[in-house]
Order: structure tokens, then C-alpha cells, then sequence
């Protein structure tokens, strides 16, 4: 994840950049140290260097960092001419290079090739099975033919080697939320909780997950999380406030009759109420009105 200052120096290179005063390859440099695209930048910036000798020159061993950069941006952005010539230069330094073949694979990739792309990366995973960046094309090529299923085997078996990977379990949390399939969805956010309990984020999707499969047990839960999520977020998280009235008001549904009344959960409900209503008179004072509505359909006074 990019920090702030990261982010904020980003910006500032590529203005400086953009209005003439250099540091493009401070800015390229910066970028893949922080493993982002910016696809169009890259291929902006660095489509100059690789074609000036003398720049080109300058950079030394990491000329070839910077060939293998841009023929991916250039892959991004339906440049597949420039990247195949630069792909070719890579081939021509380092013929037997297994690098150099996942961007092979990675063009066949862009220009739908499927079938030869696959086959492509599993020949490179026979020789490192343990090459997470093939792994992750795999994902990728399948979810863009529109594959779900396969992604999500892909991605169980990528976990299986790889259990650690957060943003695989999130990606998998959603492909699951896509397809209905919630149960599977809550098992991977709860594995994140696990690994990650500070991030409120997982807190929140949980929530909702265990919100929409229903039933007084799930809607408890689904209370503890949202109350989380408020908590981690110093009260801030419209979201959490707007799920804790939703819970308390489906609570009241389902246990009328069976339960005393949830003096905690009533005062969660009212108190969410109340920050709520002052959030927005603060930021969107001409939806008062509205929210007022709806929260007195749900039955919630402030």
C-alpha cells in the first residue's frame, strides 16, 4: 500500500516532469519501486530514454529494468508493436532468460492469445513453481475472458502456496461477494481479519457479508464487526454507522417476542443516529431531510 508522502512525492515528480523540469527517470524509478502502472506515464516518460542513445546509455544495467517496464505499459496501453520490439531487444540480450519469458507470455496475454499464453506460463512454472507473478497472470487471464470459476481455482491453489498473500484472499473475497457465494466470501474475510485485525476495511466488508446472509446469528455478528469498524475508524465510517442501524433494526425484527430488549444494542442504534445526523449537517445539510426518513423507517431516534 502507497503512503501519503509516497504518494504526495509521486505527484510531485510527475508535474515536475510534465512542466519541463525533469526527473523522468527518478519518476519511473519511483514508480516501480512502488509497484504501481500508471501505464501511460511510464510509456510517456520512458519511450524518450530508450530511444536516445545517450540517455539510454547512461543508465547502465538498469536500461534493461526500464525495456522490460515500458513494454509492459505499452502492453497497457494496446501498444503491442512497441512492446514486441522491445521484447525482442530483451530476447537479444538475454536469450535464455526466464524474465524475459513471462513478458513473452504477458504479450501473448494482450493480444488474447489465451490458449498460447497458458501454455507459456505453465512451462514456466514447471522450471519455479514458485514464481508468484506467473501465478497472478493466471488469475488475470482467466478473469478477463470472464472466468470467474477458474479464478477462483486459481487463486485457491495460489493460496495454498502462498497463504500469506492478503491481497489474494481480498481478491478472492470479492470474487466470491460477485457470485453470491457469501459463505466462502466470510471463511476469506475472516482469514484477513486474522492476519490483518487493525484494518477496518475487513472489519466493514465482513460485516456486510455476514449482514446479507441473514438470520439473527449472522446479524449479531455483523453488529460486532460494524461496531469495529467505528471504533478503528475513530466513528467516522458513514458505512459502519449506517450498518449498526440496519442490524439493530433487523435484531428487533427477528427476536420480537423471543429476546428482553438489547439495551447495548439500542444505545449503539441511537448513538449511530445521532453521529450520523451531525455528519450530515456538517458535509450534505440538504439530505437532513432524507436521512431523517430513513432512519425513522428503521425505527431509529437520535
Amino acid at each position: 500500500m502507497v503512503s501519503k508522502t509516497e504518494e504526495e512525492l509521486l505527484n510531485r515528480l510527475e508535474n515536475q516532469v510534465e512542466n519541463g523540469g525533469g526527473g523522468a527517470w527518478e519518476y519511473l524509478c519511483l514508480v516501480r519501486k512502488l509497484k504501481l502502472r500508471r501505464s501511460d506515464k511510464v510509456l510517456k516518460y520512458g519511450f524518450p530514454i530508450l530511444n536516445d542513445s545517450k540517455k539510454r546509455s547512461a543508465l547502465g544495467p538498469e536500461e534493461w529494468t526500464l525495456y522490460e517496464q515500458v513494454a509492459v505499459a505499452a502492453m497497457d496501453c494496446q501498444r503491442l508493436d512497441l512492446a514486441k520490439e522491445y521484447i525482442k531487444v530483451l530476447q537479444k540480450k538475454f536469450p535464455e532468460s526466464k524474465r524475459v519469458g513471462r513478458v513473452e507470455a504477458m504479450l501473448l496475454e494482450a493480444k488474447g492469445s489465451w490458449a498460447e499464453a497458458e501454455k507459456a506460463y505453465s512451462s514456466l512454472l514447471e522450471d519455479n513453481q514458485f514464481d508468484q507473478v506467473i501465478h497472478k497472470r493466471r488469475v488475470a487471464m482467466t478473469k478477463a475472458q470472464g472466468n470467474l470459476s477458474g479464478a477462483i481455482e486459481w487463486l485457491n491453489k495460489y493460496l495454498e502456496i502462498f497463504m500469506a498473500d492478503h491481497d489474494a484472499w481480498r481478491e478472492l473475497a470479492e470474487i466470491y461477494v460477485s457470485l453470491q457465494m457469501y459463505k466462502q466470501a466470510a471463511f476469506c474475510y475472516e482469514e484477513l481479519i486474522l492476519a490483518q485485525p487493525t484494518i477496518p476495511l475487513h472489519h466493514l466488508a465482513y460485516a456486510d457479508v455476514l449482514y446479507t446472509l441473514g438470520g439473527l446469528e449472522n446479524i449479531h455478528a455483523a453488529k460486532k464487526y460494524y461496531a469495529a469498524t467505528i471504533d478503528l475508524t475513530g466513528g467516522k465510517n458513514t458505512r459502519a454507522l449506517f450498518g449498526l442501524c440496519l442490524c439493530a433494526s433487523a435484531i428487533g425484527q427477528l427476536a420480537r417476542g423471543r429476546n428482553k430488549d438489547d439495551k447495548e444494542g439500542s444505545e449503539l442504534q441511537s448513538l449511530s443516529a445521532v453521529v450520523l445526523e451531525k455528519a450530515y449537517k456538517q458535509q450534505s445539510p440538504t439530505k437532513v431531510a432524507l436521512l431523517s426518513s430513513v432512519l425513522r423507517s428503521l425505527k431509529v431516534s437520535s
